[in-house]
């Protein structure tokens, strides 16, 4: 199943990792993890080596219609965040930054 770094966990979180879970299981070698921001928004990112030399717009395409055909809209409204990264691509993102060496702000 999908990794949940950190955050709250509730029925939305839980519904995002369970289909990033099977996205998984669906494409061994694949990495997901996710984390809820606030209490509407919540971060995906997806390692994968089957995006390599893909546009980014094709794998989101791709991704948002696999989770979109197994959480309801209303979950799907609070990702605000979609990564899908090729493992090359990790230390040249900077949006993969928040997932790996998070910045928090004060309370």
């Amino acid at each position: 199943m999908a990794k949940v770094i950190r955050g709250p966990r509730d029925s939305a979180v839980e519904a995002l990792a369970a289909a990033l879970g099977e996205y998984e299981e669906r494409f061994p070698g694949a990495h997901a993890s996710l984390y809820r921001v606030n209490p509407g928004a919540v971060c995906l990112r997806i390692i994968d080596t089957r995006f390599a030399g893909r546009p980014r717009s094709r794998r989101h395409d791709t991704v948002w219609r696999f989770l979109s055909e197994r959480v309801s809209d209303d979950v799907m409204g609070e990702v605000s965040t979609l990564l899908l990264l090729a493992p090359a691509e990790l230390k040249s993102s900077l949006a993969n930054m928040d997932f790996e060496d998070p910045v928090t702000s004060p309370p």
